[in-house]
């Protein structure tokens, strides 16, 4: 087998495979690298809620500000927070052109969006973290549409679990935010109280 990557490092590390790729090395060895990581430890508290926080970081491919920004705005939404937390960033551009099945993985998706391959409302934007309102719709730029990435997008290779609250068709290059997402809709593996309890502490 070859040397795992360093994304298949980090699915290890934090126990949710970040690519396809990383699925096959996880499901091998679903512990994490190094030496001891078959030995079982007894964890903090703040490491097991730490853990979390990243495991939402990476799923998301965000930074640390990013990430606090959203908790911050979340806290202040009157709801739960944990889930407002997670409809907010689920609502993030690169996120839902993942979910479309535009891209194969949520860095592949934020290269999308930065490339000005990406439209919303027939209009380009650039920036993975625009956040979609209901009703908004996602297309391919006409002149990307080529790309064999987008080929193998429009031919539904990546669309084995588009999400309820998306509006998808595939051979178009198009997907409409048709409401917001329900917290059991989405597809994220995360304690979302823990990250609650993280920032909150």
């Amino acid at each position: 087998m070859n040397k795992p990557r360093p994304k298949v490092r980090l699915s290890r590390a934090l126990g949710v495979p970040l690519t396809p790729k990383a699925v096959k090395y996880f499901e091998a060895r679903p512990y994490p690298p190094g030496v001891h990581g078959r030995a079982r430890k007894t964890e903090s508290d703040y490491k097991v809620r730490l853990r979390e926080k990243q495991r939402l970081r990476a799923q998301y491919n965000i930074r640390e500000a990013q990430l606090r920004n959203a908790f911050d705005k979340a806290a202040k939404s009157g709801g739960k927070t944990g889930e407002a937390l997670l409809v907010d960033l689920e609502r993030r551009l690169d996120a839902l052109v993942l979910r479309a099945g535009l891209a194969r993985t949520i860095y592949q998706a934020r290269q999308f969006v930065v490339h000005r391959h990406v439209l919303v409302n027939g209009r380009r934007v650039d920036r993975p973290s625009y956040r979609l309102k209901p009703g908004d719709v996602i297309t391919i730029a006409e002149r990307s549409r080529a790309m064999d990435a987008f080929q193998i997008a429009a031919a539904g290779g990546h669309t084995e679990n588009v999400p309820p609250y998306l509006d998808v068709r595939h051979q178009a290059l198009a997907a409409q935010l048709t409401r917001l997402p329900e917290r059991r809709e989405i597809p994220i593996v995360c304690d979302e109280q823990l990250v609650v309890e993280y920032y909150s502490r």
